[in-house]
Formats: structure tokens, sequence, C-alpha cells
């Protein structure tokens, strides 16, 4: 079975090259740190095969806590990004969604009509 993750990000905010990467990176360990709590196997397996992630985007906020509903009704581990507020944006500004790792044919079901950031 082939496994990877996928990290969302809200296109509206317009953030940075370096602040997107940070916010990506934070919604990639969150999810894995969620994943290693209820399926070990699946992240060691995810691991051996690469570590693969995609990047997607979606327009706003909302978009990302429906995915996430979506996710968790699927049993995908899932893990929503909140800004500390430090540079660029306020305080609690969700940015990104992480999900998983997971099966691939299972993420597609979720992600697979988002387009690549």
């Amino acid at each position: 079975m082939e496994f990877k993750q996928c990290i969302v990000v809200r296109e509206d905010l317009k953030l940075s090259a370096g602040k997107l990467a940070v916010q990506v990176a934070h919604a990639a360990v969150m999810a894995v740190e969620r994943a290693e709590k209820s399926d070990k196997s699946t992240v060691s397996d995810w691991k051996s095969e690469g570590q693969k992630k995609v990047v997607l985007k979606v327009p706003g906020a909302s978009d990302l806590f429906r995915l996430r509903e979506d996710a968790e009704r699927a049993g995908i581990p899932s893990a929503i990004v909140a800004d500390a507020g430090l540079t660029e944006i306020p305080p609690g500004t969700i940015t990104a969604l992480g999900l998983g790792p997971a099966p691939n044919k299972q993420l597609d079901k979720i992600t697979g009509k988002l387009k690549l950031f």
C-alpha cells in the first residue's frame, strides 16, 4: 500500500515563502504526532516509503475546517495550525491543515479535487 501526507494551506493569506514553509512544517509535524498516537504502523510504513507529502491550497479557513471534518469522519489524523502572530499575521490566524499520513486512496477521496500550491 502507498501512503502520503497532505498539507493544505490557505491561499487568501498571501504568506511570504518563508512563512508558508514554516506553516507547512508545523502542519506536517503536528499531523504525524497525532498519527503516531493512533496508528504507529501507518506512520512507519509511510516513513519507509520516503515520507511522501503533497501541499495543496484552498481559498480560506472555512475550507480547512470542512476538510478536517471529512478527515475525522474517515479516521484520518489531522491537525489545524493556528499561528502565534509574531511576524506577518495576527495571533490565532488559522493557516494550514495537516492530514495523515494515510493511504493515498483514502486521502484522495478528501483532497483529490484540490490544486497543488
